[in-house]
């Protein structure tokens, strides 16, 4: 799958018309914010790439690019933990996506086992900021899953 140039569209185009022409950024990458489709709660965030996008949209379930292993990361191959693609919607000038999707298996988007990945709040005492964690339940212990 190809996308269309952004640099083809102009102002109007961009954010009014119906070409997709998604813009990676200087790394070849457009960040997806991923969100469950029944409840909208926030899952993850993570990155693409043409390939991975192109390849989410074909098959209907969501891979990534992983900026630490430099590979494609098709959600949930090594947990059950997949992610079907109900919508997928880009922001006006194009170089963002939501994506709306339905998680499978146990329910855990987080490789921690969680739901979402978003399971501490930014807490201030002062002047220092901690972490707290939000109570959202493991759904699978990673050690075992993982294999780490």
């Amino acid at each position: 799958m190809k996308f269309s140039d952004p640099a083809s569209l102009d102002h109007a185009e961009r954010e009014e018309g119906t070409t997709f022409a998604p813009r990676f950024d200087a790394h070849g990458l457009i960040t997806v914010v991923t969100t469950e489709a029944d409840s909208g709660t926030i899952l993850m965030v993570a990155h693409m790439n043409a390939e991975t996008l192109a390849l989410t949209l074909e098959s209907g379930i969501a891979h990534y690019w992983s900026r630490s292993r430099k590979a494609i990361w098709k959600k949930g191959e090594t947990s059950g933990e997949l992610q079907e693609v109900v919508e997928l919607r880009t922001d006006c000038d194009q170089d963002c996506i939501v994506m709306l999707v339905r998680q499978t298996g146990r329910g855990a988007a987080c490789h921690t086992g969680r739901k979402s990945c978003f399971y501490r709040r930014v807490e201030m005492a002062g002047d220092k900021a901690s972490l707290a964690d939000i109570g959202l339940p493991r759904l699978f212990d990673p050690a075992t899953v993982y294999k780490r």
